[in-house]
């Protein structure tokens, strides 16, 4: 079974895996917690996590390194 997004594409938009992990986790919380629909029109995946990660993949959601 393929995953999609694939975990390479996805480091394409994130530098690294926990970094990657990271926003996509406070993302699928703030999605459950807040009954929010999510930014992308449709979704391939039911669950929080994948729908953070499809967004991660389109764009939508990018980190911001705030260097202090």
């Amino acid at each position: 079974m393929m995953l999609y997004p694939s975990i390479d594409n996805l480091l394409l938009k994130i530098d690294s895996k926990y970094s990657l992990v990271t926003v996509a986790a406070k993302r699928a919380r703030y999605m459950q917690l807040e009954n929010d629909k999510g930014v992308l029109p449709s979704y391939q995946s039911d669950k929080f996590v994948g729908k953070a990660l499809e967004e991660i993949h389109a764009g939508k959601l990018v980190l911001q390194n705030d260097d202090k």
